[in-house]
C-alpha cells in the first residue's frame, strides 16, 4: 500500500489517556486464551457505528476484510453489522455476536460508554475486543485510532494559516465540534483548543449530535444569527460531513470564510478544489483498517500483539491496552494529488467532475 507522507511526528504515538480503578493490563494474556483458535478457520465480527458519514462503508469495511482474507488464506468467516448511529441496536448486535461465537470482534463504538456492558459481555464469552478508531470503556484488548489530538491541533493550525493576518485576538470563529457520545469528539476539541486559544476568539461553540450534517447546518444559522454575518472570519468543523452542513448554512448568508473538515470525504475534496472547504484531514483508513485486521486476527489465533503493537493506551476502564496511532496529513489544494490520489482513495476523473473541472484545471490538477 501505497501511503502517504506523513506529517506528523511518530513520538505522537505514546500516547495515554487518564486511567483509574483497578482495571487489569489488557494485553497481559493475549498469547493463553484457551479458547483462542490456532489456524486459519476463525470467525471474526465486525460492528461499524454508522453509515452517514462515506468512509465506513467506502473504505474501513473493504480494506478490514480483504486484510482478514488475506492473513487467513480466505479462510476464516467475518460477520458484518452497521448500527447506523444507534447505541442500543449496536448493543444487539454485540448480543448476535456471542450468540454466533465469533472468536474475535473488531468494534467502533457509537457510544464509547454505553458500549462497555456490552464489551463485558463479549470478553466474559470469551470473546477477544479490538476497540477500532475509537476507544471504547470495557476491557478491550487492542486498539487503532488516530491521534486524535493531533487531528485537532492539525485543524486548529491549518484554520489560523488560512486567516493569515486577520488570526487576531479580535477575530471571531465558530466551532462546531463532533458528538459527545464519540470519545474522538472531545479529543479533537482539546486538539483545536490548545492551538486556537489565545489567537481568535470563539464567539459560539456546538457538540453537534450524532455528527449530523443537518444539525451543523442548524449550528451554522444559529451562529451567523447570534455573531453576524460580517464578524465571522472562520469555522472550525471536526469533520467534512458537519464541515458541508456549515458550508451550505454560510453561503445562504452570502459568507465566504475558510472552513476546517476532516476524513477526506470526495464531496469535501471537491469543496476544497473550489475553495469552499479550506482543508480536510486525511487520513489512511486502509493502514487504520489493516492494523486492527493483524490485531483481529492475532487474538483470535492466541498469538501476542508485541510485534504490531509497539506503544500502550489507557481509559477509565482499561490500562495498558496494546495501541496502534496512524498519523495524519492536513490535506488543501497544495497536497490533493499527494494524499487521496497517491493512496488511491480518488482519481483525478472521480473528483474533477462536471462542474469542477474548471476549478480543478485552475489549480492544476489533472
Amino acid at each position: 500500500m501505497r501511503r502517504a507522507a506523513v506529517a506528523v511526528a511518530a513520538g505522537a504515538m505514546a500516547v495515554s489517556l487518564a486511567a483509574c480503578g483497578s482495571a487489569k493490563d489488557s494485553g497481559s494474556d493475549d498469547s493463553s486464551a484457551s479458547s483462542a483458535k490456532k489456524g486459519d478457520d476463525i470467525k471474526v465480527g465486525l460492528l461499524l457505528p454508522e453509515n452517514k458519514t462515506a468512509r465506513y462503508e467506502k473504505f474501513d469495511r473493504p480494506q478490514i476484510e480483504k486484510k482478514i482474507k488475506e492473513l487467513t488464506n480466505n479462510k476464516a468467516e467475518i460477520q458484518y453489522n452497521n448500527a447506523r448511529q444507534d447505541a442500543n441496536l449496536q448493543a444487539q448486535q454485540v448480543d448476535t455476536m456471542i450468540t454466533n461465537k465469533v472468536d474475535v470482534l473488531i468494534l467502533d463504538a457509537v457510544d464509547a460508554k454505553a458500549i462497555q456492558n456490552s464489551i463485558q459481555k463479549a470478553v466474559d464469552a470469551g470473546i477477544k475486543v479490538v476497540a477500532y478508531d475509537r476507544l471504547a470503556e470495557g476491557p478491550i484488548s487492542a486498539y487503532t485510532s488516530f491521534d486524535n489530538v493531533q487531528v485537532g491541533k492539525t485543524q486548529g493550525e491549518a484554520l489560523l494559516k488560512a486567516l493569515g493576518s486577520k488570526a487576531t485576538k479580535s477575530s471571531k470563529i465558530v466551532m462546531i465540534n463532533g458528538s459527545v457520545t464519540d470519545p474522538n469528539a472531545k479529543q479533537f476539541k482539546e486538539g483545536a483548543h490548545s492551538v486556537l486559544d489565545g489567537k481568535v476568539t470563539v464567539a459560539k461553540e456546538y457538540d453537534t449530535k450524532e455528527w449530523s450534517p443537518d444539525n451543523a447546518n442548524s449550528e451554522m444559522e444559529t451562529a451567523i444569527s447570534a455573531v453576524g454575518a460580517k464578524n465571522i472570519a472562520g469555522v472550525y468543523s471536526a469533520n467534512d460531513g458537519m464541515a458541508g452542513g456549515a458550508i451550505t448554512a454560510l453561503k445562504a448568508a452570502g459568507i465566504t470564510v475558510p472552513v476546517t473538515g476532516q476524513d477526506a470525504e470526495l464531496a469535501a475534496v471537491q469543496r476544497i478544489v473550489t475553495g469552499e472547504q479550506y482543508m480536510s484531514v486525511f487520513k489512511s483508513y486502509p493502514q487504520e483498517a489493516q492494523i486492527a485486521a493483524e490485531m483481529a486476527v492475532a487474538l483470535a489465533k492466541g498469538e501476542s500483539l508485541d510485534s504490531i503493537a509497539k506503544d500502550k493506551v489507557s481509559s477509565d476502564s482499561a490500562k495498558d491496552v496494546p495501541s496502534v496511532l496512524v498519523p495524519v496529513v492536513s490535506l488543501t489544494t497544495d497536497n490533493i494529488n499527494d494524499t487521496v490520489i497517491k493512496d488511491g482513495f480518488y482519481t483525478v476523473a472521480d473528483i474533477c467532475t462536471g462542474k469542477y473541472k474548471t476549478a480543478c484545471d485552475k489549480i492544476g490538477l489533472k
